[in-house]
């Protein structure tokens, strides 16, 4: 390939909203970032690392079939995760009533952050593509990135996050 088609499909790709990111490496420092949940209300990540192991999972659009199958194994999960000490935050680019709309329909019992512009997205450098995120997780102790799986399934989200909470011990 021409040196020139590249950066031609480079551009096209940048034009088209493609946004590529190097996601934050285990052992770094948490982003403190804040945003607001489906209810408007701020949420600062940093309060809820203070709490204790926080999972931030990203996912592209709310009530879509597999963001709904990542949720929903979340959701039925949720007590023996929170057994263990975790706190989850489900971030999607949606605006808020479209996350409050989610949240009530599948009652989800975690908080969903709207990052309508991206900026929780972009602070864990995760991709995004025409405002959809790419599906990630990170797990947050102590205020740093203890774990990260850059390539979410949703039928094994849990599976990997209680792997992950284990290795922890």
């Amino acid at each position: 390939m021409k040196f020139s088609h590249l950066l031609f499909y480079m551009s096209l790709f940048t034009f088209l909203g493609l946004q590529s990111a190097d996601a934050i490496e285990i052992g770094a420092d948490a982003p403190a970032v804040t945003s607001v949940d489906e209810n408007g209300q701020s949420v600062r990540f940093a309060d809820y690392y203070g709490k204790g192991v926080t999972l931030v999972y990203f996912y592209p659009k709310a009530d879509t079939p597999g963001c709904t199958k990542e949720a929903c194994s979340l959701r039925d999960s949720f007590d023996g995760l929170k057994a263990r000490g975790l706190q989850i935050l489900g971030v999607s680019e949606d605006k808020p009533d479209a996350q409050k709309k989610f949240r009530e329909k599948y009652r989800l019992p975690f908080v969903l952050v709207a990052d309508a512009d991206g900026s929780v997205a972009k602070a864990f450098g995760v991709p995004t593509f025409l405002g959809f995120a790419k599906r990630q997780s990170f797990l947050v102790k102590d205020g740093k990135i203890v774990w990260r799986d850059l390539s979410v399934s949703p039928a094994t989200h849990v599976e990997e996050v209680n792997k992950a909470l284990d290795a922890l011990k």
